[in-house]
């Protein structure tokens, strides 16, 4: 790799397209010739009025973003999020459905217990969060101010693999940070979806929110802050306040990157790929390296596994692979193990590598 980078695995922040640093590096102190850096501008200038426009056509290009829908670039990330969606939604008697698959869909169910009735009508507690609960039989409320799920666990490495829930007429929210562009999806079939930044789309500080806009402005509570409405941010254009005014610019950058890809469709396809290199190293090791996630249910983004179920054999794993232009490999601090984030940007000369390590490995210490 150029520049004397390494292969980061980190779940994120996350490696970004080296073409994308290479552009920000080069117009960091002039941009286009307005003589000083994006991060000097003003976010109401005509030079931002244009990088603003062109993250948000971007992202509606790629992701077929329908008219009936806003585009907004906010701060503090999906968290935020977990508590945004609830202030601005819930009302007495209606109560939020959430279908629970691990870490964050549980921050987000505490974080909406604070005012709201929650209902876990689906889970895959009882095995450890290692698959996506069956939610065709899922006991939606016909009455539920809206449905709530994580379509990628960036801890537990599972996915939505067959589709998402079919809630009739109450509204869904999902959360897509860590697999956001990643495939195509149907942005008509959530009234809110999110993703922070720092994953597939660019610098951490920034949060994607594509919201339909009338169920924002007719639905959404108006005796909250006017920094936590939706229908306040769609009305000033994610310029309520100052934004994140580089990260946005960095977005935009990355997104005319998946562009050049080929978009969502093909590089699905090749994250795809990617994961099924690792995973046949995984489930061809003999014992030695066991992925706990059901097949059907396995992340082309988040591949966790565990050495042997040995944490030192586990330390030894990723301080070696670290040495060798490995990082990042350590599995999130509540279960351990091991992780390989490969997200749109890592490329698949790091995860041949990291296979010849994992066989190199075995070999030295079976």
């Amino acid at each position: 790799m150029k520049y004397g980078r390494i292969f980061n695995f980190s779940a994120g922040p996350a490696v970004m397209p080296e073409p994308v640093l290479e552009t920000l590096r080069d117009e960091m102190l002039n941009y286009k010739g307005t003589g000083m850096s994006v991060m000097e501008m003003s976010h109401r200038s005509k030079p931002y009025d244009a990088i603003i426009a062109h993250a948000e056509q971007k992202v509606r290009d790629l992701l077929k973003v329908p008219a009936s829908h806003s585009v907004l670039f906010l701060q503090g990330g999906a968290t935020h999020q977990f508590a945004m969606a609830p202030y601005n939604f819930y009302t007495e008697g209606h109560p939020i459905d959430f279908i629970h698959t691990g870490a964050w869909t549980e921050k987000a169910i505490k974080e909406a217990k604070r005012i709201a009735k929650c209902n876990v009508v689906a889970t895959s507690e009882d095995k450890n969060f290692t698959y996506i609960p069956d939610y065709s039989h899922a006991k939606f409320n016909p009455d539920a101010c809206y449905v709530h799920i994580c379509s990628n666990n960036t801890i537990f490495g599972t996915k939505y693999n067959k589709g998402f829930p079919n809630t009739g007429k109450v509204p869904l929210i999902a959360d897509m940070s860590s697999e956001i562009l990643s495939r195509p999806i149907d942005v008509s079939k959530f009234h809110l979806l999110y993703a922070g930044a720092q994953k597939n789309l660019g610098p951490s500080g920034v949060c994607l929110a594509i919201i339909n806009k009338d169920w924002a402005e007719n639905t959404g509570r108006k005796d909250i802050a006017e920094f936590w409405s939706y229908r306040a941010h769609i009305k000033e254009g994610s310029r309520l306040n100052t934004p994140a005014a580089f990260g946005i610019y960095a977005v935009g950058q990355v997104l005319d990157w998946v562009e050049k890809q080929g978009g969502p469709e093909k590089l699905q396809k090749l994250n795809q790929e990617k994961a099924a290199i690792l995973y046949n190293a995984i489930d061809s090791s003999g014992g030695y390296y066991d992925c706990p996630v059901q097949k059907e249910w396995r992340s082309d983004m988040n591949i966790v596994w565990r050495v042997k179920k040995d944490e030192a054999l586990e330390d030894k794993f990723v301080k070696e692979a670290q040495a060798k232009g490995l990082d990042g490999l350590k599995g999130h601090r509540s279960v351990g193990g091991i992780r390989a984030s490969v997200y749109n940007a890592f490329p698949i000369e790091g995860v041949k590598a990291l296979v010849d390590f994992m066989k190199e490995f075995q070999k030295k210490n079976g």
